[in-house]
């Protein structure tokens, strides 16, 4: 009698073909790429230039060493972007992978190779990564776009700073002939000087001459800033114009957050990520007995001071829900700070809900300029007769406002004005 020997499985089998991760260490002039099993076991790794033709040499040897379930990139935002668009556009499964953790660098030391692998690492376990920017479409454009105007911005801001602080210690003549100007008026007043252009060497001369010179600059900025922003309203009424009709949001507040969303926003999961991702979620920091949150301080900052700057419009310009919001959480004893807090993460779950679903149309708006002009009343006498400025009720109209408390009071007024029909 022959005996059986039951083959028990093995604790670590062999990896199959489609278990391969690769993990990438990128910088700006090479990339090093690494091929882990799916046990962490090393496949093979090489170090590639990082141009086209090294994004190609990189697909291929990905190609050849089998079936590549994901490749962790590191910097898809920045040195990784170009990689991360390649590997996209061939079929290949991008993860984004965070910096690894200092302490544990410290721990095992640092190179190219042992970057990459700890990226693969990172993918097959899952851990620190996320869906990157896809940055192939219109919203990419808009971040080139928000990022020029930024800079611009900056420029402009540090010129009127220094017409100011060249104001403070001109001579007392230089100072007395523009003492009573401020802003955009001193700067079109300036601009419009004529200091000329010889090689005197008295300080009037010469602070008249650069003062001139700076409020051409700035001029100079403004349009700039003035051409973007028309870039900007355009591609934002392409992309999502679902953004311009919320309360508060302009074209570069929709650019911003569009922007901190990505070409594809659906990779954020839920309105919790959303918040994170925006600096709005509190972050839990509980110990023993003690259960409590604390601020993030995380997150795009610019997409928090997006939020941010919608909570103060609507509440300059008291929208019906916002007023009613915070004077109901001031009466249960919450500070001003705190109930601008949680209306920035109400927001932020409007703003991830209109990002999700970017069609849009404004009926009712169409419908109220219609009813007015068949009537014949001008819109500014509907204005005055509302109390609310002119402006106001044509973004209504025009359909960049959705203001449901105006629409129905503007409904009514007109209501009252329609004449009978005739008998």
């Amino acid at each position: 009698m022959t005996s059986m020997t039951v083959a028990l499985p093995l604790a670590n089998p062999p990896s199959p073909a489609a278990a391969l991760v690769a993990g990438v260490d990128t910088h700006k002039d090479t990339h090093h790429v690494a091929i882990l099993d799916h046990v962490g076991r090393p496949v093979a790794d090489r170090e590639f230039r990082a141009d086209g033709r090294g994004y190609a040499q990189i697909i291929t040897f990905l190609r050849d060493h089998g079936d590549i379930d994901r490749v962790g990139v590191e910097g898809t935002g920045s040195y990784g972007a170009g990689l991360s668009r390649a590997l996209n556009a061939t079929g290949f499964t991008v993860v984004e992978v965070a910096r690894h953790d200092r302490q544990a660098r410290r721990r095992r030391g640092k190179s190219d190779p042992l970057d990459a692998h700890q990226a693969a690492v990172t993918v097959l376990a899952g851990t620190d990564t996320a869906v990157p920017k896809s940055g192939d479409g219109a919203v990419e454009s808009l971040r080139i776009l928000i990022g020029e105007r930024r800079s611009a911005a900056k420029a402009r801001a540090q010129v009127m700073n220094q017409i100011h602080a060249l104001l403070i210690t001109a001579p007392e003549l230089v100072r007395q002939a523009f003492r009573a100007l401020t802003g955009q008026r001193l700067v079109n007043t300036l601009a419009r000087t004529r200091p000329g252009t010889g090689g005197s060497s008295d300080p009037e001369v010469i602070s008249r001459q650069t003062l001139k010179r700076l409020a051409v600059r700035h001029l100079s900025m403004q349009a700039e800033i003035d051409i973007i922003e028309r870039q900007l309203d355009a591609l934002v009424r392409q992309v999502n114009p679902t953004l311009l009709s919320l309360s508060g949001v302009g074209p570069v507040t929709a650019a911003t957050l569009l922007v901190a969303a990505g070409d594809n926003p659906e990779r954020l999961a839920t309105r919790a990520t959303f918040a994170a991702l925006t600096g709005v979620a509190p972050i839990p920091a509980s110990s023993g007995q003690r259960t409590r949150h604390r601020l993030s301080r995380g997150g795009n900052r610019h997409a928090n001071a997006a939020l941010h700057r919608i909570v103060l419009l609507r509440m300059r310009h008291r929208e019906p829900r916002t007023k009613a919001y915070f004077e109901r959480r001031r009466a249960e004893g919450l500070t001003n700070r705190d109930v601008m807090r949680c209306l920035k993460r109400h927001i932020s779950n409007e703003i991830y809900a209109a990002l999700l679903n970017p069609a849009t149309d404004n009926p009712a708006g169409r419908e109220l300029r219609a009813q007015r002009q068949r009537i014949g009343i001008p819109i500014s006498i509907l204005a005055m007769t509302l109390g609310v400025p002119y402006q106001r009720l044509r973004r209504l109209e025009i359909g960049t406002r959705a203001d449901p408390d105006l629409e129905q009071r503007a409904t009514l007024a007109l209501a009252r004005l329609t004449p009978p029909p005739d008998a």
